[in-house]
């Protein structure tokens, strides 16, 4: 499995807790491996700021991950080219948001993403990732 977060991902710890949780990414990524190997799941964490190479990575997971989760931040909103991407990957995606992005401004309730997701996880803070592991773990197990 691959997580990508992308835009602004990279300064979690500075954006505001009550939305983001108050933890770095590093610590993030820490707790994911964590969750990871406690669902017996081997994990890949990636983050960046270049929406180009988010695309190169969608790409990339398709010729070993066996499932995705995704996080683009903002690019959620609008970047068909990740959702394009996504779609070409062909994998199981989990789409993760810390926020309940339905409930904040009118801009971030869409998401470009959404149709070529298998799930989604809002709302639920840091715990929100764990959510998503199992569910791609669930779902890549066809179910069960």
């Amino acid at each position: 499995m691959v997580v990508l977060n992308g835009v602004n991902l990279d300064v979690l710890d500075r954006r505001d807790p009550a939305l983001y949780g108050g933890l770095s990414l590093s610590e993030l990524e820490t707790r994911i491996y964590e969750w990871g190997s406690q669902l017996g799941c081997h994990v890949r964490c990636r983050q960046t700021n270049s929406e180009g190479e988010y695309v190169e990575w969608c790409h990339d997971a398709l010729d070993w991950a066996d499932g995705v989760i995704v996080n683009p931040g903002a690019w959620t909103h609008y970047s068909y080219a990740i959702r394009d991407a996504l779609e070409v990957a062909a994998l199981p995606a989990i789409e993760v948001h810390l926020s309940d992005i339905e409930g904040r401004e009118e801009w971030r309730r869409r998401s470009v993403i959404r149709d070529v997701c298998a799930g989604v996880v809002q709302g639920r803070g840091l715990e929100g990732y764990r959510e998503a592991l199992e569910l791609l773990r669930t779902s890549l197990a066809g179910g069960r």
